[in-house]
Formats: structure tokens, sequence, C-alpha cells
């Protein structure tokens, strides 16, 4: 979720930065510039009051023009600056450098022709960094006696203005890449502090899907939303342990209690056995019910107490674990006439040795019960990245995809096998046994006929992980 909510968060950070930036630069820009104008109309004007009473064009020259020449002269030697007084004609009255005249076209042209009718050009193009060879043109006009008789004219190089105006650009970049910087890290903030909720109640979840019952949500900190969801959450997980509860105390409760009443009844039948005559098939229907009775009653109460009970889990070398389960049941097998084989490997992983032990005993014990005379059950340990596994396969009928599926639900046996001795909470037993201590059992086909069963185990240990 951060990899999708950050680039927008920062996008639009982005975005209003450069929406302000925009128009900063721009700013920047115009001040520079217009400061440059305003010292240059500062000047047009000074050199306009010596021109205001200089005698008319074509007389001699007299002190006044002296004195306007020498102060374009140093003008232009002090600031490179090309400036100028010039009749209506296009004449000079006084000039620097020497050879300088008016602009017979372009924006000085302009600038002239606009001084002529009495206004100063004091809004030239914009300049900016990169024009280069670009010069400032500035026009005031020489007015006497209310007529404007000349005009004063400065044509100003633009590199100092143009270096400032990039050095405040740079300035702009300099701070809207921190700003940017600071953004990004208070958008990192913001996201693990509304995210940080929302990961604590997903991985809260995950171990209640997986068996943990007893994961909460610690709901210290992130919005106010989030931190009532996480109450909230927590509420439903205290109810729903509370009726899980319930029901695995309700089904010890109940198995426990009615196996006196079955054991009473049973010896009844016994008692009653004596009065009739021996072998009466009605006798033996009861006996054989009242036997699978009692099964479903101690598997009832196995799976309960698998249920709520909690792992001890320690580094265990199942393959030894399995070699001893393997030949706890060979003698089984032996009877059966089923070849039980073990390929043994030396595999450690975390398990609690009695609940694997329980797990292994209903495997191997539902593969000989269904794998025919003369065929092989075999017991396979192997490690394989992070897990270890155990695998059983059988050579019995095997199941189709869709008994597969249902495969270790409670009581649910197939159509095909409502004959065989069980309860059907066997696997369903083994699946509890493995859960609580972080592993798995899967199912799949044996080709070319029967049952492959897998129990996986994890190699480390969960704080580990």
């Amino acid at each position: 979720m951060r990899t999708r909510l950050l680039p927008l968060l920062i996008v639009l950070m982005a975005g209003v930065l450069l929406a302000l930036g925009f128009p900063l630069a721009v700013s920047v820009a115009a001040a520079q510039q217009q400061g440059v104008v305003v010292d240059r109309i500062d000047d047009t004007v000074r050199f306009a009051a010596l021109a205001q009473f200089v005698t008319d064009q074509g007389s001699a020259p007299d002190e006044r023009r002296s004195t306007l020449q020498e102060q374009l002269d140093r003008y232009h030697d002090t600031y490179g600056i090309k400036a100028g007084v010039f009749y209506r004609s296009g004449d000079s009255m006084a000039r620097a450098p020497r050879d300088w005249y008016v602009p017979g076209e372009g924006e000085g042209r302009e600038a002239f022709q606009e001084a002529l009718t009495g206004r100063r050009s004091d809004d030239p193009p914009q300049v900016w960094p990169w024009q280069r060879g670009v010069r400032l043109v500035v026009a005031s006009p020489v007015v006497r006696d209310g007529d404007v008789v000349a005009v004063v004219f400065t044509d100003s190089p633009t590199d100092q203005l143009r270096s400032r105006v990039l050095r405040g650009w740079l300035l702009i970049v300099a701070g809207e890449a921190a700003a940017m910087l600071v953004a990004v890290g208070a958008a990192f903030r913001l996201t693990g502090w509304v995210l940080r909720p929302v990961r604590v109640l997903d991985a809260a979840t995950h171990d209640i899907a997986t068996g943990r019952m007893n994961s909460r949500v610690a709901a210290a900190g992130g919005p106010p939303e989030l931190r009532r969801l996480a109450r909230s959450f927590n509420e439903m997980a205290d109810n729903v342990e509370e009726v899980l509860e319930q029901q695995r105390a309700f089904v010890a409760d109940a198995s426990h209690q009615l196996r006196n009443p079955l054991a009473a009844l049973l010896l009844r039948i016994e008692l009653l056995a004596l009065e009739l005559p021996e072998g009466n098939p009605e006798i033996a229907s009861v006996r054989t019910e009242g036997k699978r009775l009692a099964q479903v009653l101690d598997d009832l109460l196995d799976l309960a107490l698998a249920e709520h009970a909690s792992a001890e889990l320690q580094l265990t070398d199942i393959g030894e674990l399995t070699a001893e389960r393997v030949a706890a049941w060979r003698p089984l097998a032996d009877e059966k006439r089923v070849a039980l084989s073990y390929e043994t490997a030396a595999v450690t992983a975390w398990a609690d040795p009695v609940a694997l032990s329980s797990a292994l005993d209903a495997v191997i014990d539902n593969a000989l019960k269904f794998t025919p005379q003369g065929e092989e059950v075999t017991v396979e340990v192997a490690a394989q990245g992070n897990t270890s596994t155990i695998v059983i396969s059988d050579r019995g009928p095997g199941l189709t995809d869709e008994e597969l599926s249902r495969i270790g639900d409670r009581f649910w046996r197939s159509g095909r096998h409502q004959n065989v001795k069980g309860s059907g909470l066997g696997l369903s037993i083994s699946r509890a046994l493995l859960t609580a201590g972080g592993g798995s059992i899967g199912y799949a086909h044996h080709e070319p006929h029967g049952l492959k069963v897998t129990l996986t185990l994890p190699r480390t240990h969960a704080q580990d992980a």
C-alpha cells in the first residue's frame, strides 16, 4: 500500500512546489530587471536635465554641451553602457561612444519613437537568463518649453542582470529541492503513521487465520479511525475466541460425559447377550455400533484437546522420530502383508514431538488401513529451503479431485469407504496438531493410484523468523 500511496503524495507535493516555484522565478526575474530599469531611468532623467539647457542643433559647441559629453563619456567608461542624447531627427547632441547611433529598427527604434511622444520606456521586454547578447534599451524625452526636443537613449548590456536572475533561480531551485526533501520525509512519516496500524492489523489477522487466536492489535498509534478499528478488531477476536473456546469445551465435555452412559449401555448389552442364543446377529451389530460410537467419542475428545492445547516447540530430529513411528507400525503392516518402507535422513525442524508423533500415527494408520495386501506404503523425510517435509504415500484406491478437496473435514469419509473402520476425525486431529506448531498437511494423488500425504514443518523458529 505504501508503494501506491507514496508516489501519489510525492507527485502532489511536487506539483504544489512547481506551481509556487514558477511564479516566484518569474517574479525574481521581473524584480531584478525592474531595478535595472529604474536605475537607467534615473540616469536618463539626469542626462535629460543637463541636455535641457544645451543650445539648439547646429549651433557652435558650448560649455553645457561639453559638460554633457564629458558626463556621457565617464558614464560609458565606468559602466560600459552606451548613452547618448539625440535630436528628433536622429542626429546626436552628445554620445558615448562617439561612433554610436540610434538603431534604425528593432526595440531600440521603438523606444526612441515612444520617447518622442513624451513617454519614458519604463517597461522594456523581459530579459531571460538564456537570452545571450540581448541588451536593455531605455529612452527618456528631453522637454523644453513643453515640447520634446531630444531623447536620452541608453543601451545596457544584460550579462550582470542575467547572472543575478540565474543566481536567484538557483536559490529557488535549492529551496525547492530542500522543500521537496522535507516533503518526502514528511510523506514517509505520514504514510508510516497511517499504515503502521494497517500492517499490525494485517499481521494479527494472518495470525488468527493460521490458528494463533491469542493475537491482538495494540491500538497505540495512527489516525483515530484506525485506532477505533483496532479496538473493534480486538473485541471481535475476543468474541470469536470465546465462541471457539465454548465450542471446544462443549465438544470435550459432551464426549467425556457420553462415555460413562455409553459404557453402562454396552455393559447392559453384554448382560442381555447372556440371555440370548450364542451368535445372535443383532447383538453383534449392536456391539459393533457401540464400539464405533465409543471410538467417535474418543476421537472427539482428542480433537478438542488438540485444538485447545498449545504446542511446545523444540528443535526435533524428525528423521529419528519418524523412524520410531514407522518401527511402531511395522507389526501391523506385516500382519496386513503391506510393505512399510522408510527412507531415512538426518533432518531437523521445529515441532512438538508429542503432537508430531500423534499426527504421524494418524496418517500412517490411515495409509495402512486403505492399502490392500501386497502393496506398499512409503515414508520419506526431506528438507526443502526453510521447511522440512514428511511424505507418506500409499498404493490404495486413492481419491477423486472432489474428494481431495474435502479430505480432512470433520466426520467426512468417502462414500466408497463407509465400511472401513474409522470416525472420519483422524486427519482433522492431525491438521489441528500440526497447525498449532506452525506446520501444515497437504494431500495429492499418488500415481498410478493411491494417496500422498505431506506433513510440512518449519526449520526456523517463529521468533527467529
